[in-house]
């Protein structure tokens, strides 16, 4: 049997390490992974990587390496279609920095396809911002915004100018990013830039909504921008953006919001190219899944971001890591069933709560489960505590428990004998 996912993610990765462990160890299935990157990152760390609080070199999973270690295959590559027919995926022509053709369209046969190729920032189609924005949707671009975030401060600081920034959408990248940035500049002074701190940092969240947050609780978003509003960021709630040109955004009341850098982490959608493979998708692209996170197609499975799975009448599972960590561990039991021969049972999604985190000032959210049922609120270095042991959690799922204590001694090593900010 031929079981491809295409997507190393926050679902697919876990996915094919489970399924690897368990089924291609012992020759009951090949197993292959396509992205088209060469590693992973942990998505919802992309802001971390942004500022430099992180050093993607160091936190990056080579996709080889795992797969070696796993019992699974990787194949580097782009999907562009899909042959249900005769059971292939196609992946286009890799080519290197200079446009030369290092691979050419290549074809992998599947049995059974899991499609989890997470999302993208939707814009909406506002003017300019395709061309003006920053995203932060992949690991690529996070590092596109790493260097010009690091060149803006060095010239801030040469000529005593201020730092600006202006992200749309006050969603949980939003808020956190606003947040790191405050604290990367903090660093920087500590670094050698004498002439910059945060009195010369400007930093604005838009958000089209009545408040932050939108898909958390009131007590949550209220707390977040107080937060906010204490380290000086200036929060422009029920604002929407119009357009967005090279010195900022102007908003539907003609007023603008200027800044030298612009970034876009408002609302997401699926790839496009998800339209293209006569499967059934909804208005933002995701692909439609059953109660078994089936597509119409019963060969073919979609979890995460990229799928819509209705959790009540009229509202799905949320686009959430933890969404597609669930998903990733449901669709790898059901596959062992099919192996098995067993009937599939349908996934249930479980909310274990949310956390928001505030760099290194603060975290705050919900956790769901107290002794009365429900969710209670939680803040503080609790939360923040709870906020990075959802890493760990991801990274136990990848290498395992005596591995992840192992990177966490290595990380404090790391602490002592690197800077605390990625400098370059």
């Amino acid at each position: 049997m031929n079981i491809v996912v295409v997507g190393g993610g926050a679902g697919g990765l876990p996915l094919v390490t489970k399924l690897g462990r368990r089924l291609g160890k012992r020759g009951k299935a090949n197993i292959t992974l396509v992205d088209a990157s060469a590693s992973h990152i942990w998505k919802p760390r992309f802001h971390e990587v942004a500022t430099g609080a992180i050093d993607s070199d160091l936190d990056a999973v080579d996709y080889r390496a795992h797969a070696h270690h796993n019992h699974y295959s990787f194949s580097k590559g782009r999907m562009s279609g899909l042959d249900r027919e005769n059971k292939e995926i196609i992946l286009e022509p890799a080519t290197g920095p200079s446009g030369k053709e290092i691979l050419p369209e290549r074809r992998i046969p599947y049995d059974y396809l899991v499609i989890t190729v997470g999302s993208l920032g939707n814009d909406f189609n506002t003017l300019g911002v395709r061309e003006q924005c920053l995203f932060l949707d992949t690991r690529e671009q996070a590092d596109r915004f790493h260097e010009r975030f690091l060149n803006h401060c060095l010239s801030a600081d040469f000529y005593r100018d201020t730092v600006s920034v202006a992200i749309v959408g006050g969603g949980a990248t939003g808020v956190e990013l606003a947040a790191e940035i405050h604290h990367a500049v903090a660093l920087l002074k500590l670094y050698g830039h004498k002439e910059l701190d945060r009195s010369r940092l400007q930093v604005h969240v838009i958000e089209a909504g009545p408040r932050l947050l939108p898909a958390l609780s009131e007590q949550i978003a209220s707390a977040a921008q107080a937060e906010l509003e204490n380290m000086g960021v200036k929060v422009h709630t029920s604002t929407m953006v119009k357009q967005a040109d090279e010195n900022g955004f102007i908003t539907g009341d003609g007023e603008r919001i200027d800044a030298a850098l612009l970034v876009w982490a408002a609302g997401i959608k699926a790839p496009d190219v998800l339209k293209q493979w006569g499967l059934e998708v909804n208005r933002i692209n995701q692909l439609v899944v059953d109660p078994n996170l089936q597509t119409a197609d019963p060969a073919i499975f979609a979890i995460g971001d990229c799928c819509a799975c209705e959790l009540v009448e009229g509202k799905n599972v949320p686009p959430r890591a933890q969404s597609a960590q669930q998903m990733a561990n449901h669709t790898a039991a059901n596959l062992l069933r099919i192996v098995k021969g067993e009937p599939l049972k349908p996934f249930r999604y479980r909310d274990h709560g949310s956390l928001v985190s505030l760099s290194e000032y603060s975290a705050l959210g919900n956790l769901m489960g107290s002794v009365r049922g429900g969710s209670f609120f939680i803040e503080g270095w609790m939360a923040r505590m709870m906020y990075v042991s959802l890493y760990r959690l991801h990274q136990a799922a990848i290498y395992g428990w005596l591995r992840t204590l192992m990177l966490l001694m290595a990380g404090r090593f790391n602490r002592l004998l690197r800077p605390r900010l990625k400098l370059h």
